[in-house]
């Protein structure tokens, strides 16, 4: 087993282990990117793929170019994991991608069935990623301004509270 999936393996669903460390060797040699990656959907160990998500959401946030050359197993493989937290992790991520106007409309679509995810988390940040792809397509907007608004009214309170303030920017930005 590769050293950096060695440490994601360390603990349990409740830890996210040696997460930072894996992040921080990342991030001085960018070439490891992509062990940690396909972890997140090739590795049999859930604490691992949870860690591994993890790990490439937080690696993102200050790389997002770590991301692009990966766009097709993102949107396919990753996507498939039915793991809540890959899912959340991967909702964090899709909107860092720069993405054709079909592949939005696909990832659109793959955040509109994680709406039925049993996880409250999964639909809270699949509310936000949907957010985040109707700004970057107006055609998108008044779908995603539909949905928030459903989820706003019967969500967990996590939901609401997150749907209230996305409709609030998604409005002032549309103009409604």
């Amino acid at each position: 087993m590769n050293d950096l999936l060695a440490q994601l393996a360390i603990g349990d669903r409740r830890t996210t282990g040696k997460s930072a460390q894996v992040a921080q060797a990342i991030l001085r040699n960018p070439k490891l990117f992509d062990v940690v990656f396909d972890a997140m959907w090739q590795s049999e160990d859930v604490g691992v793929r949870m860690r591994a998500s993890n790990v490439c959401e937080t690696v993102t946030r200050t790389r997002p170019d770590l991301l692009q050359p990966r766009k097709s197993d993102l949107l396919k493989h990753v996507a498939a994991v039915t793991q809540q937290e890959v899912r959340w992790h991967w909702c964090q991520m899709l909107p860092r991608l720069a993405l054709t106007r079909p592949e939005r409309r696909r990832a659109f679509a793959l955040l509109t069935g994680f709406m039925e995810d049993k996880s409250s988390i999964v639909r809270t940040f699949a509310m936000q990623a949907m957010a985040d792809l109707a700004r970057q397509d107006e055609q998108l907007m008044p779908q995603t301004l539909a949905l928030i608004r459903e989820f706003t009214g019967n969500g967990t309170p996590a939901m609401r509270s997150r749907g209230r303030k996305l409709l609030q920017e998604l409005q002032a930005a549309d103009g409604n």
